[in-house]
């Protein structure tokens, strides 16, 4: 897909979806942006439909469900593969993400979660299975994330 030519009212619903998806309703993103909450569900539509808007996921607290480990997993793998086995490896139960990197010969970062620790060194040896060279096992302490919520932030009131 091709990217598409975003305009101020495209961005400010990117703005407000991204601060909050899911108490954000089309008729306070329409106030908010100066368009009607018709033509902020046909927007949302139509940035769905062009993949600029691919999902709405929770953000769990995979510690909280009981998933006490939180693995980082770096990967040596065939250039010419990475793509093929990035995929693979996402069937890899426990796995949530993968990374493909361009540059560098540790050209995947997995990361995954796990209960206990017998399950954690169940991943690592199935994404090993794959035919991926693992540099480093690492156990995440505490991440910090925050989403790039730039889009529209000029056109908002806020």
């Amino acid at each position: 897909m091709s990217p598409i030519q975003l305009d101020d009212v495209d961005r400010g619903i990117l703005h407000a979806l991204q601060r909050d998806a899911r108490n954000s309703t089309a008729a306070e993103m329409g106030e908010t942006v100066g368009v009607s909450a018709s033509t902020v569900r046909n927007r949302i539509q139509r940035l769905e439909e062009a993949g600029v808007i691919k999902g709405y996921n929770p953000d769990i607290d995979y510690e909280q469900a009981n998933y006490q480990l939180h693995v980082i997993i770096v990967c040596r793998a065939p250039p010419s593969e990475r793509s093929e086995l990035a995929d693979r490896v996402m069937g890899v139960p426990g796995v949530v993400t993968v990374r493909e990197l361009l540059t560098g010969t540790e050209n995947l970062h997995v990361e995954a979660v796990a209960a206990d620790s017998d399950t954690a060194d169940s991943i690592t040896e199935r994404v090993h299975e794959l035919g991926m060279d693992i540099v480093s096992t690492d156990i995440v302490k505490t991440e910090h994330v925050r989403p790039f919520d730039h889009f529209g932030e000029e056109v908002t009131d806020e």
